[in-house]
């Protein structure tokens, strides 16, 4: 085995005990275990089970990062990018489940090498970018957009991690009630929220142009039948 295969091959062990355990309570004896090498090759690739936590968790931050701010390129209708924004992230979660596991956790390490929360940060800047021109369309305050960003983007990071341990409803549901609730929200924002009950109507705005709604002709009561 190569250096570079041992070093691959100590990454995949130690990512799952991580994951398993957290940072805490993973040891560089059990890596070395479960790897069948001793402890000193460890510590000759990675200096410690400090260093390859850094490694293991920037590793995932490149994979989310890059999974989510793809699916947002993409660009298309708001409503579109909310449901392909969602179902992005569950997929890494299916398809990533230990290294998710790793990014919500927290750890000494995870605050210099980034951290599920600076991740998502990341991307709320992005998505801060698609609502400032919605906003700017349907008449909002466009400095409102990097809050609604950080709203958005939270309500989707959480319920992410609520479905990394339910699993249930599938993913495909999950991301259409995140839709339902996001873009229905978003459809009919207020240009002055308050709290408290309104004195007067509220004036709502729409993010994009709704659908035409087809008007139907309603037959009087006492009108006679055709025919």
């Amino acid at each position: 085995m190569t250096g570079s295969q041992r070093r691959e091959q100590l990454l995949t062990v130690g990512r799952g005990i991580f994951a398993e355990k957290g940072f805490e309570g993973t040891s560089v004896e059990e890596i070395a275990a479960r790897a069948k090498v001793s402890k000193p090759v460890v510590y000759e690739h990675f200096g410690g089970k400090e260093g390859m936590y850094a490694v293991v968790v920037d590793r995932e931050v490149q994979r989310l990062t890059g999974t989510l701010i793809g699916a947002l390129d993409q660009g298309g209708h708001p409503r579109v990018v909310v449901e392909r924004t969602a179902l992005a992230l569950l997929d890494y979660i299916e398809d990533n489940t230990d290294g998710f596991r790793i990014l919500v956790r927290d750890s000494p390490v995870a605050q210099a090498t980034g951290t599920f929360s600076s991740l998502i940060g990341d991307v709320a800047t992005q998505v801060e970018h698609i609502l400032g021109a919605q906003f700017a369309k349907s008449g909002l305050k466009e400095s409102y957009a990097p809050m609604y960003a950080q709203m958005l983007v939270g309500m989707i990071a959480l319920t992410g991690q609520w479905w990394l341990e339910t699993r249930s409803p599938k993913k495909q549901e999950v991301a259409a009630h995140l839709v339902n609730l996001a873009w229905n929200g978003l459809h009919g924002l207020e240009r002055a929220p308050v709290i408290g009950t309104p004195k007067k109507p509220r004036v709502k705005v729409s993010l994009a142009e709704s659908e035409p709604r087809k008007s139907k002709t309603k037959k009087p009561d006492d009108a006679p039948e055709e025919g």
